[in-house]
């Protein structure tokens, strides 16, 4: 006869019950502590206002530039034959920094000398002629004596003429040795020995380094907020030392090509650094006490407060300016509590403080 295994008994009806009620317990209080999860209002942190002191800053960017300087010129079209300065030199005014090709006016010189030489000698026939007619008196006619009167004064003008031509011709001559019209630094040395240059060429460009400042261009955004007087940190690229200044000069017209206002401001105490080095300068424009908030505070025109759990939405007046808190003028008072960051916030949403 075949072999009948025995099928294992049938569990107790009861015991398949307390499985099934157990796992409905579970799946309810999972769904339970979901809805306590997202029912549990949101964290935000929160600040409470207080006044103190703000400080409003306009950071630029310039460079270092002297008081004065000027372009050296020549006054004649020629070669350059030396150029005796380098940048760097220090020279004193009259120091002959270059030398063109003066033969061509030296040659007009001689001209205009010998023509005077030869103006002279008949301003002196003239003179000799007439004092001769003079002399004689009455054996000399009358017309004679005043045609010796004209020559004489026509080889008078004539010599003066030349000698004019001669003191031109001298001036002219003496262009063509170019002269530092100041003492100062040789900035800039434009040319070199057989070049040609004319009026248009700069060979120099002198500066007074003794005396130098800072020269920037604010953007017209800005244009209303800085004036003269205004004080400045001024930090030289390359150095950790914070010097003051002062805004000296703003321009009159913003630049219609950049739209920038030129802005220059001067050390309080006198440096030494190169022409062009580029300083951040920090332009304070407001100082005052007042009620500040970070600008992600804000949503439009307003901030979130926090009143009794909820954000209340409160409108408010900011000063908006390129920088992380902004000054409040208006809609807030001591003691708000102002929700630092609006993202996903809505008027009337419940909010648990940070760390409550």
């Amino acid at each position: 006869m075949p072999n009948h295994v025995p099928s294992p008994p049938d569990r107790p009806r009861w015991h398949r019950l307390g499985a099934l009620a157990l796992a409905a317990a579970l799946c309810v209080g999972l769904a339970l502590w979901w809805q306590l999860r997202a029912a549990r209002p949101p964290v935000g942190t929160v600040e409470t206002m207080t006044p103190g002191l703000v400080t409003r800053v306009l950071a630029v960017n310039g460079k270092i530039a002297p008081r004065e300087s000027v372009a050296i010129r020549a006054a004649v079209g020629a070669v350059a034959l030396s150029l005796n300065a380098e940048a760097g030199d220090v020279v004193q005014a009259g120091a002959v920094l270059a030398t063109l090709d003066d033969r061509h006016q030296a040659a007009v010189l001689r001209q205009a000398e010998a023509a005077l030489a030869q103006a002279m000698i008949l301003q002196a026939q003239a003179a000799a002629e007439f004092g001769r007619n003079r002399d004689l008196g009455a054996q000399v006619p009358r017309v004679t004596l005043d045609d010796a009167r004209r020559s004489l004064e026509g080889a008078a003008q004539e010599v003066a003429r030349c000698e004019a031509l001669r003191d031109q011709a001298r001036i002219s001559l003496d262009d063509y040795t170019i002269r530092a019209s100041r003492a100062g630094t040789v900035l800039t040395r434009a040319v070199d020995p057989g070049q040609r240059v004319d009026a248009t060429t700069t060979l120099y460009t002198l500066a007074d380094l003794s005396r130098l400042r800072v020269e920037t261009d604010v953007d017209e955004t800005y244009a209303l907020q800085i004036a003269p007087g205004q004080r400045v940190r001024l930090l030289l690229l390359g150095s950790a030392e914070t010097r003051m200044g002062t805004v000296e000069t703003v321009a009159p017209r913003v630049d219609p090509d950049t739209g920038g206002l030129a802005v220059k401001i001067g050390f309080d105490a006198p440096i030494r650094a190169p022409v062009g080095l580029t300083v951040t300068a920090n332009v304070v424009i407001d100082s005052r006490s007042a009620l500040t908030v970070p600008r992600t505070a804000l949503a439009g025109g307003a901030v979130f407060v926090l009143r009794a759990g909820r954000a209340v939405a409160t409108p408010v007046s900011v000063i908006d300016w390129p920088a992380e808190r902004l000054i409040v003028t208006a809609g807030l008072a001591p003691g708000d509590r102002v929700i630092t960051d609006s993202t996903g916030l809505h008027d009337g949403q419940f909010l648990r403080e940070e760390g409550k």
